[in-house]
């Protein structure tokens, strides 16, 4: 009977030692020291990473398979300053991608786009998340795999920057399908746009926009190459240091590539910080669109302006 015992003891450690992992597939219960380790070990299949309180100072390249990346406990995961690949604490090229209850913070890498994520494959659905002190927020799209991206109750705070050759934004996605920003903050941007969008349908509703602290930064939405949707419910107010202060919402800056009849931008409020350069657009659109605008009310502004 004692060697039992004694094998009892030995084996009890050791499951303890797996359950106290910090990442752990909750599908299997196997538990992992690195988040990249879990990820390799769901390949393609479908699982959900539970993340323990903790900072890490690591990152992930997800290389296929479905990743629902969730915090035991929303806002205690910290990923921390360290980027893979050059681009991002997480990587995300699988099927498709889940981030909840994360926060990013401390991103800076050598050609200005440091992030907390990049998405290259798959759809994306960001929610109840934050992104802190870095070049950028989320950025990515362009592959065909990648048609919904979906942020929902995040924070975007201390991000941007237009020191390097390209400027870097809060956010900054471009793909052939639909980007949705709802129920989420930005606010203290340190440069670029807000919300920088290459699509051709945005939904982008109940959501706060406050520059009162920004410094260097530029257009709250940026529509760089049209487009058409919903913006609406939205507060915005425009800050005092402004590289770019002519316009709010600027619809195809940069090119003309999809139409925007039809863009809905209503009952929105926009005012201006004490200090605001005056007199800005909080609408102007370069499409020469059929633009539908209702309830919004703007303070020290100009509603609607045609460049």
């Amino acid at each position: 009977m004692r060697p039992l015992i004694l094998l009892l003891a030995l084996a009890t450690p050791a499951a303890a030692q797996q359950t106290r992992a910090p990442f752990t597939i909750a599908e299997t219960g196997q538990g992992f020291a690195t988040l990249d380790e879990a990820v390799t070990a769901i390949r393609d299949d479908t699982a959900t990473i539970l993340i323990a309180p903790g900072t890490y100072r690591q990152c992930t390249v997800q290389q296929g398979g479905k990743i629902t990346f969730k915090a035991v406990q929303p806002g205690t995961a910290i990923f921390e300053g360290v980027a893979c690949e050059e681009k991002a604490a997480f990587v995300l090229r699988g099927r498709g991608s889940v981030v909840d209850g994360i926060v990013f913070r401390g991103y800076s890498v050598n050609d200005g786009n440091g992030a907390g994520i990049r998405i290259e494959m798959g759809d994306l659905l960001v929610t109840n998340s934050m992104f802190l002190d870095s070049q950028e927020g989320i950025l990515g799209g362009g592959h065909e795999t990648v048609r919904n991206i979906t942020i929902d109750r995040t924070t975007f705070s201390g991000l941007g920057q237009c020191e390097t050759e390209n400027c870097s934004h809060s956010i900054y996605l471009g793909l052939q399908g639909k980007v949705t920003v709802r129920n989420s903050r930005f606010e203290r941007g340190t440069g670029g746009h807000y919300v920088k969008i290459r699509a051709p349908e945005v939904e982008i509703v109940d959501n706060s926009f406050d520059d009162s602290q920004g410094k260097g930064t530029n257009y709250m939405i940026d529509m760089s190459e049209g487009g058409t949707g919903l913006i609406s419910r939205n507060t915005f107010v425009q800050g005092p240091n402004k590289e770019n202060h002519s316009g709010l919402i600027v619809v195809a800056a940069e090119a003309k590539t999809y139409g925007s009849n039809g863009l809905t931008i209503t009952d929105n409020i926009a005012t201006m910080a004490p200090g605001a350069p005056g007199n800005p657009a909080f609408v102007a659109d370069l499409n020469r669109s059929q633009i539908k605008m209702s309830g919004n009310r703007v303070t020290g502004m100009r509603e609607f302006e045609r460049r």
